[in-house]
């Protein structure tokens, strides 16, 4: 008569086998354990606790936001633009998100979209009005949105083109002006990577401080 292999294992034998594979289940699942909980200890916060602490100490303002400070308060970032009141101000790049951080995006309209074709001639010649300058002389970054939204710089073409505004309003001479816009134009990064630009955020600062006669423009800008 035949007997099952599982008949023919005696009982202390057939549990001496499955309390083995038990224990070798269970010692499976211990390092995959250790390794996840140590790996999110290491890398989700510890890495995280000392690349802040080191970049605190080495870069301060930078880890802070790159914020802009005036009589002790907070006026901004110069690393994101917002609009400004007056003529008084250089004024940034157009916003899609309406220089509101939380919803930072462009337009996404192909540069054949009908829609993107009015909104640039419109703003060519706002911008040619409001500049006093023919509409081939407006730059492009003037009336065109960055990928963003936020872009808080100008090609130095784009600055220059608002000196006489600005001046005008404030009753500055339009030699100190345009220095003060060469003092806040940068080179290309580390002299190779990208083109000249203008931080509108930084120069708007500095215009504030500037002597003008009494009574001139000093609204700055909210978003």
């Amino acid at each position: 008569m035949n007997r099952s292999l599982a008949t023919s294992v005696p009982r202390p034998a057939r549990s001496r086998a499955a309390a083995s594979t038990q224990l070798q289940q269970d010692s499976a699942w211990r390092p995959a354990l250790v390794l996840g909980v140590s790996s999110l200890l290491l890398l989700g916060l510890a890495y995280a606790v000392a690349t802040t602490s080191v970049s605190g100490l080495l870069f301060p303002s930078q880890a802070k936001g790159s914020l802009l400070l005036r009589e002790g308060q907070v006026r901004g970032s110069q690393l994101i633009a917002q609009p400004f009141v007056g003529d008084g101000y250089f004024q940034a790049r157009p916003s899609a998100a309406n220089y509101d951080p939380m919803a930072a995006a462009g337009s996404n309209m192909a540069r054949s979209n009908p829609a993107l074709q009015e909104r640039v001639q419109a703003s060519i010649t706002a911008v040619a009005a409001r500049e006093g300058v023919p509409a081939a002389q407006v730059p492009g970054d003037l009336v065109t949105q960055s990928g963003a939204g936020m872009d808080p710089e100008l090609s130095p073409a784009a600055a220059q083109v608002q000196i006489a505004r600005v001046a005008r309003s404030r009753g500055l001479p339009v030699d100190q002006v345009a220095a003060l816009v060469k003092a806040h134009t940068r080179g290309p990064q580390w002299g190779v990577f990208g083109q000249p630009r203008v931080n509108v955020m930084t120069l708007n600062l500095a215009l504030d401080t500037q002597d003008g006669p009494p009574g001139s423009a000093r609204v700055y800008g909210t978003r």
